[in-house]
């Protein structure tokens, strides 16, 4: 795997963790080693479960606008079409989440079939505090778990939550101490590894139908709204209220 994706075998399920502590900011290479990953361990036979984990302090804080380059420029068609190969994935899929998942982050928490998270956890689609549409299929999967007037909430407000209001929302499965997480995630993939290996595959099979090209052609909308956003005053201004923990001065341009 990439430096920064590991896998680690327990029993017949693989633990998948992704490293850049403390914050674990995404680009198109990791999504890219990720999806490869996935893709790994579906040729694995003894392989009927997968935890998604990180290390830091956060799950995953989204896409690095603090210093990266000009997001207009970067490979986000490359992204996104990594991002379905993990949708696409035939193992079920428990994320471990220990800190904040937020924007791009929080789409890649929803990869998972269930989320175990950490009383520190906390959610956030910031798409709109940024001045950008939101991405990494939110726009569909969002709703799709939580109904859509809460993910309306989170999506036009940009608000953030904490574990226990996620778990209300049905966004989190579980929440255990932060010292247990790991263990916790690991028993309710155990849980699903236990089962007839096809028989678990055929049935989320059946209810995840068509979630894949879903999710790649609600990419495809959110690229080219975010592309036309990215190049306005208004989100040049929203990275830097994000950088300096302010609100932002938006004018709609």
């Amino acid at each position: 795997m990439a430096s920064d994706v590991f896998v680690e075998r327990s029993g017949y399920v693989r633990v998948v963790e992704f490293r850049r502590p403390p914050h674990n900011f995404f680009d198109t290479a990791l999504i890219e080693a990720l999806a490869d990953a996935f893709e790994a361990l579906e040729r694995e036979p003894d392989c009927r479960a997968i935890v998604l984990a990180s290390e830091g302090r956060a799950f995953c804080a989204g896409a690095n606008f603090q210093g990266a380059p000009d997001p207009a420029g970067a490979n986000y068609g490359a992204l996104y079409a990594a991002a379905a190969r993990l949708f696409a994935c035939t193992r079920p899929v428990v994320a471990a989440i220990q800190g904040p998942a937020v924007g791009g982050g929080l789409g890649l928490a929803l990869v998972a079939d269930f989320r175990v998270a950490a009383p520190a956890a906390r959610f956030a689609a910031n798409f709109v505090k940024l001045g950008i549409h939101p991405g990494f299929g939110l726009t569909y999967t969002l709703p799709r778990l939580i109904g859509a007037q809460r993910a309306h909430l989170l999506l036009l407000t940009g608000r953030r939550i904490d574990a226990d209001t996620a778990a209300a929302w049905q966004l989190v499965d579980r929440v255990v101490p932060g010292e247990h997480l790991r263990a916790a995630a690991l028993e309710l993939a155990g849980e699903i590894a236990e089962g007839a290996p096809l028989a678990v595959q055929s049935t989320r099979a059946t209810l995840r139908r068509e979630l894949a090209a879903a999710v790649r052609a609600q990419t495809a909308h959110e690229l080219a709204e975010q592309t036309r956003l990215f190049a306005t005053r208004d989100h040049a201004e929203g990275v830097r209220a994000v950088r300096e923990r302010r609100p932002g001065r938006f004018i709609g341009a």
